[in-house]
């Protein structure tokens, strides 16, 4: 994992919540892919609630990723609304800590 931040490159996550229509036949599968095809998409998934898909999406900016929402997200067919959610800070990412913890200033053998 890259602490991107430390090296002074601004990169921005969102998780967008996505409702959709289903289609007959084939439900969300072909949204799914038309979304997962554009380079700025890390992830999609079919979740349960009020939001059929979840998108995680990068951008260099947050007006990068409004100006993806709005132009090419929302304009796709059968997509009827969009929720954004911006990543503000990770504490634990695929099994990597990034919350700094105390030193421990226990011995490593009790004399």
């Amino acid at each position: 994992m890259i602490d991107w931040e430390k090296f002074g490159i601004e990169r921005v996550f969102a998780f967008i919540d996505v409702r959709v229509s289903p289609a007959r036949g084939i439900g969300f599968d072909d949204v799914a892919e038309r979304i997962y095809r554009y380079p700025e998409v890390h992830s999609v998934y079919l979740v349960s609630g009020a939001q059929d898909l979840r998108c995680v999406v990068e951008g260099r900016t947050i007006k990068e990723i409004a100006d993806f929402v709005a132009q090419k997200l929302s304009t796709i067919d059968r997509v009827n609304s969009c929720a954004t959610h911006f990543l503000l800070k990770k504490y634990k990412d695929d099994g990597d800590v990034f919350a700094e913890t105390e030193v421990d200033h226990r011995l490593m053998v009790a004399p």
